[in-house]
């Protein structure tokens, strides 16, 4: 509905600076609280079916019975309600209802600052000091409870049958378990779906991260109606591809080479850190799967003397480092690497940092899951050249797509 100019040309006339319209006692505020009370009205009017001091109501049986004073919290700050009521006790406004203590908009406010990472006591301070609402943190926890039954069906919901590539990593989290502050680690399941976009399966959390555990994950992957690998793009925790081969025999383990290298300069001197990240740079950047190899032996010829375990470990994981080397040039980075992932877990980082410990599991979950909200607002475009790496599947898994 529009507003007349003339009406918003009369209301602005007294307000001389922002303050005076947006601020605690600003004339937003005002019109809000008039307009509340004006619908309250109209609702007794509708409750009561007549208008106040209408000879209709001489002898009905209920009458106006003045009002009761409120306090509502709304995004403009804690507004003060006079709410209308009836000689019989039977009036329940619709637009705030008994026991209603906030207006729409508020809960979300709370909510999109948790989401971001604030701590209870600095979105109380915030809605202090910018809207002169004073509450309690338990008041808090109960409007970010409230996501928690999303949680749930969000983490039980059914998925695709087909992600044709699937990224796993974890995270750690300190969390206050029986009094004692221990590190947990969350389990986060990436996939890409047939359109190259990107979705968060799920989040588990355990003491550790081990191969027992993501074997239960994978199982319940499965469960939710997941049929399908291509490729599954992991870290170097040892016995993952064993509990996927369990789960997904199909499915092609690709070694993250950024961890790879990452856990192969742990043994490296800071002086000679660069040419051997240089020499490791030639394995996985060469054209083909025997130019890697031919660079791995000179890489090894330069290096074993000195840094022995670094050639062993290439050698050792070679067939999982490696499958890479038969896709295109353009979408090999998108397979080799968990950057995708490691993207999310910087962002759930960021918001984790302002926390020393959780108090609960539940905590933690309903952190990330109100986060991941805004994390996913970036995915808006598929994955780069997509289309080119989904013929290079259609061929090299043949039968395997839809």
């Amino acid at each position: 509905m529009a507003i007349r100019p003339e009406l918003l040309d009369e209301l602005l006339k007294e307000c001389e600076n922002p303050e005076e319209l947006l601020g605690q006692n600003g004339l937003i505020k005002e019109l809000t609280k008039g307009l509340v009370e004006r619908m309250l009205h109209a609702e007794m009017t509708d409750h009561l079916g007549y208008e106040k001091h209408a000879t209709e109501g001489h002898h009905s049986g209920n009458s106006r019975n003045g009002t009761s004073p409120k306090k509502l919290k709304t995004e403009h700050g804690e507004m003060p309600l006079e709410i209308p009521r009836d000689r019989n006790g039977s009036f329940n406004p619709k637009i705030v209802s008994k026991g209603q203590t906030r207006f729409d908009g508020f809960d979300d406010k709370i909510l999109s600052m948790y989401a971001r990472g604030m701590t209870t006591r600095e979105i109380r301070g915030h809605l202090e000091e910018m809207y002169g609402v004073d509450v309690s943190a338990s008041f808090i926890s109960d409007v970010t409870d409230v996501v928690l039954d999303e949680v749930k069906t969000w983490q039980a919901r059914p998925l695709d049958a087909i992600y044709p590539i699937l990224y796993l990593d974890a995270l750690v989290v300190k969390v206050r378990t029986d009094g004692s502050i221990r590190n947990q680690a969350v389990y986060l399941a990436l996939g890409v779906n047939l359109e190259g976009e990107k979705e968060l399966l799920g989040l588990w959390m355990s003491p550790n991260e081990g191969a027992k555990f993501w074997l239960q994950v994978l199982t319940e992957l499965k469960n939710r109606g997941l049929q399908d690998i291509f490729i599954a793009c992991v870290d170097g925790l040892t016995g993952f591809p064993d509990a996927l081969e369990t789960v997904f025999p199909h499915a092609q383990v690709q070694l993250c080479i950024v961890h790879m290298v990452r856990n192969s300069l742990k043994y490296v001197t800071w002086k000679e850190r660069k040419a051997v990240a240089a020499d490791l740079k030639m394995i996985y950047q060469a054209t083909t799967l025997d130019q890697a190899g031919l660079a791995l032996e000179a890489f090894c010829q330069t290096w074993d003397d000195k840094y022995p375990t670094i050639g062993r470990a290439w050698r050792r994981d070679w067939d999982q480092l490696t499958p890479f080397f038969e896709y295109p040039d353009d979408i090999r980075k998108v397979i080799y690497t968990t950057n995708a992932i490691e993207s999310i877990n910087r962002s759930f980082r960021k918001i984790l940092k302002n926390r020393g410990a959780f108090p609960s599991e539940q905590a933690v979950f309903k952190l990330m899951y109100l986060a991941l909200q805004n994390i996913a607002k970036k995915w808006t475009m598929p994955i780069r050249n997509w289309k080119a790496a989904l013929n290079r599947f259609a061929i090299m898994f043949e039968g395997r797509l839809p």
